[in-house]
Parts: structure tokens; sequence; C-alpha cells
């Protein structure tokens, strides 16, 4: 048998009196996915910055082939034997896809670059790998399905065979997943090798041969996929039996005929989406279903205030509001968890405290001055009401998983006691434990009266919906009652069966 692609043997590291892993093995053999799974805090990310050479372990090894991996100092090195593609971009959009790909590379060792050659080789690379990218775009045009390719080609032209893909499809839509792991199939059989993150079970039951389990600093589980069930493997991840709890709308009492309508949105027309009519009662969860191509994002940014439509009107408690005005919006009583919590909805340098109070500043002193004793009591109660776990509410977002960041935007968003909570992708990029924490809030907050809009790309979410209305091309195509079957609304999403 060939020598393992990568090879960790007992790595162990430590920030300070907090163990991010204690005695941690992984072996990826050549032309498999390897899927690294576990809860957010479970350890991922430190060991990926071990295995691509942006952390060095405490304790043991890291191995290429069965060569020990080079030294931190040889960055070039490493390049050779691994690259990570990130979920948030890594490439500078204001290049173009040629100069992207050659990055610090343009000149090859003079001074002039050569530009005639430089797009000819970027496409000889990119025809080898089969990715059909113009190689003169700027990359910041280009469509996250292909930032992703270009970046793995990248890291192809440095020598390297071993790709990390972490979270690769949390901004994808269903096609683009499907093209994503038909793409992986493909260079697996030419030799390349993936580690595969993914907070999507049935994904890594989808593309991947093998599966590691982390789950508190420390090695849970490795097994081949085919000998792991989805419950096993939930309980690995969480330590404990039961997987998901999501309450299904479908299981509460249906809601009173004379509810107060909250929320309504008639004949709204903008970006990406044109002629959508909804209504929000007190009490009551609308979803919406749709790909990412389908507006239904744009939909809740422009109810929140974040876009201008081009006609239409939204309303709450029969007020209009003025169009594209966050501030009013705010005033009106709407509280919104947006669809990008590091650009949108954190300071990530600030504390817990100062996130969480962020949109009631004006409420809790004269002319929005604050004290820290206010602010401090106000952050000490997020941790406790939506489980945040941090040492203190003084500690920076920066430094927690991506679920109790979310939790920090859930704290934030509610802490006005809003009338109308728009939800954009509330459990993106979350473990399994900390989206039944999330969603519980969401179902409080529903039964406390509030009219919630929720967006979501995950079937988990929608359960709590009462109505789930689907987009498709920007217009509302479909709507299921809470009851609906994953393939009946999966079939409305990807237009499956239409006839026109």
């Amino acid at each position: 048998m060939s020598a393992p692609v990568v090879q960790a043997d007992g790595v162990g590291k430590r920030y300070g009196p907090t163990v991010a892993l204690h005695d941690v093995s992984l072996t990826v053999r050549p032309g498999e996915s390897h899927a690294l799974v576990g809860r957010n805090g479970a350890g991922k990310s430190t060991l990926v910055s071990i295995l691509t050479g942006l952390s060095e372990t405490d304790t043991g090894s890291v191995s290429f082939g069965g060569v020990p991996a080079p030294s931190l100092s040889k960055q070039d090195d490493w390049k050779a034997h691994v690259a990570c593609v990130y979920q948030h971009a890594m490439v500078v959009p204001q290049l173009t896809v040629a100069e992207n790909l050659f990055l610090n590379r343009q000149a090859r060792g003079g001074f002039a670059i050569g530009w005639k050659k430089l797009r000819r080789q970027a496409r000889e690379l990119l025809d080898s790998w089969d990715v059909r990218v113009d190689v003169d775009t700027p990359a910041g045009d280009l469509s996250v399905e292909d930032r992703q390719f270009v970046e793995i080609a990248r890291a192809l032209s440095y020598g390297a065979r071993f790709i990390v893909l972490d979270e690769p499809t949390a901004q994808l839509d269903s096609q683009a997943i499907e093209r994503l792991f038909e793409r992986m199939r493909q260079m697996q059989e030419n030799g390349v090798t993936f580690l595969f993150i993914s907070h999507h079970l049935h994904e890594v039951y989808e593309v991947c041969q093998a599966v590691t389990v982390l789950r508190d600093a420390r090695h849970v589980l490795t097994a081949p996929v085919s000998e792991v069930s989805r419950a096993a493997l939930v309980d690995a991840m969480t330590g404990e039996q039961g997987g998901l709890a999501v309450r299904d709308a479908a299981t509460r009492d249906p809601l009173a005929v004379d509810a107060e309508e909250v929320l309504a949105v008639d004949d709204l027309s903008g970006d990406g989406f044109h002629g959508v009519s909804l209504r929000v009662h007190r009490g009551e969860v609308v979803g919406l279903a749709g790909s990412n191509a389908s507006g239904k994002h744009q939909v809740a940014e422009t109810v929140y205030g974040l876009r201008k439509p081009t006609s239409g009107t939204v309303a709450v408690n029969g007020k209009r509001l003025p169009s594209g005005d966050i501030p009013a919006a705010l005033r009106a009583g709407i509280g919104c968890v947006p669809r990008d919590r590091h650009h949108e909805g954190l300071v990530l340098e600030h504390s817990i405290m100062d996130n969480a109070t962020l949109s009631v500043l004006d409420r809790m002193g004269r002319g929005g001055l604050a004290s820290p004793k206010v602010r401090r009591e106000r952050g000490s109660r997020a941790l406790t009401d939506y489980d945040i776990v941090a040492a203190s509410p003084d500690q920076p977002v920066s430094d927690l998983s991506g679920g109790n960041q979310q939790k920090v935007v859930l704290a934030r968003a509610l802490e006005s006691d809003p009338r109308v909570v728009v939800l954009i992708n509330p459990t993106a990029g979350v473990d399994v434990k900390s989206k039944e924490a999330l969603l519980a809030v969401v179902d409080r907050v529903r039964a406390e009266g509030k009219a919630v809009l929720l967006v979501s790309d995950e079937l988990d979410d929608l359960r709590l919906a009462d109505r789930v209305l689907v987009l498709r091309a920007g217009e509302v195509a479909a709507v299921h009652q809470a009851g609906w079957s994953d393939g009946d609304l999966v079939a409305d999403i990807e237009g499956v069966g239409l006839h026109d």
C-alpha cells in the first residue's frame, strides 16, 4: 500500500490554558475524499492550520507521503504538498484570473511581466483541469463556484495534490454543489486527494469515502463512510444520542384565524426578484426557499432595508416603511440576522457585550452613552439566554466558534424586542447542537408572538415554518403548508417536472 498523502500522529496544540487539540491522529489515503467533521470548537480549524503550515504542533508529528512536514519557514515547500480552499474568498478581486493564478510568480525570476505568456500559461493550467473560466475576468466578478475552482487550480499549479476544502458548499445552490462534487470525482481519478470539511452530513455520504470525527479537541472516530450510519455519526460528533431535534410546525397548534397581521409585503420588486407579496402574522413563521439565484435573499434584505426596491411596499403593523432605510426598519420593529455574519452581523474585534447591544445603545443611556455596567449586564444576560459558550461578556467575538458567533448575532437582533424578525441562513456554518439551540430560540420568539421571516437553504430550518414560499427566477412559484415532504419542496425549488 502506498504511503498516506498526509499523516498526523498524536498532534497536540495549546493556546495558553486552552487545549485546542489533544493527541489527534489523521490518515488520508491517496485519491480519496476524506471528511473531517465535528461541532464548532471541536478542533477542526486548528488541525487544518497545522496540516497547511500555518501553525506548529506542540506535540506529535505531520508527514506527507511518508516524509516529515517542512519547517514553517519553508512556505513554498508546504504549497507543494497541500493547499486549503476556504469558504471566504482568498483571491484578490481587482486582479484577473490569470494574475491570481500566478500571484507573486508573474515575472518568473525577472522584473518584467510577460502578459501574453502569463495568460497562455493560465489558460493551459485551467484547461488541464477542465476549469472553464476566462483568464481575463477580474476575480471579483466570478461566481463563488468558479472562484473555488480557480483557487483549486492555483493550488495544483504549485504541485500540491492534496486539497483541503473548508465548507465549500456553504454559499452554493444545489446545482453548483453537484457540479463541485462531480469535479471532485474527476480530480480524484486524476490523483487529487481531498480533505472535506462540512456541517452538512448528507454531503459526507455523497462525496466522501472515509470520515474522521473530532469532539472536544480529541479524535473520536475514523472509519469508512459506508460503515457509519448517520445517527452514529451525529452521536460521535455530539457525544449524545438522538441527533438533531427540530420542532416541525405541523406538530404544533395551528395559528389563530384572527392573528394580527404584522408584516405586509405587496408586489415587491428589486434586484433579482419581482412581484413578490406575502403576509406574516403574530406568532407565525413564514419561510422563503429557493436556489441561490432565486432572489430569496434579496427579498429578505429588501424587507430589512438593506436593499432598495424598484417598486412595491413593505409595511409593519399597517405603517409603510421608507425603502432602503435600515434605521427606519429598526425603529419600526424589524430585527435581522443577516446572511454574512462576518461582514454584516458582527464587529469581530469587539466584545460579546458590545456586539449584543449595538442595536440598542440609544436605549441604554442618555445621548446613546451606555455605562460599562449596563452593557456588561446585558452581555451577561445574552450569554445565559442564548447559551453562548464564552469566558465572559468581555471576550472578543473573534475568539468564538462559528456557532457561538451566530448566537451573538441572534442576541443582537432580538435585543431590541422587535415585532418582526428576519432571519437569513441563520444556521449556516454551525454544528448540529448549535443549530438545534438557534432553532429553539426561533421557536421561542415565535411563541412569544413575534412574526418571523425565515430564509434558508436548510430543510431542517424550514421545518419551523407555518408556510414555505418557494421562489424561482425571482417569483413565488409555489407555497407549501407545514407538513411538506422533502421531495415535494425540493422538486419545486429545482423546477422538476414543470411543463413550462
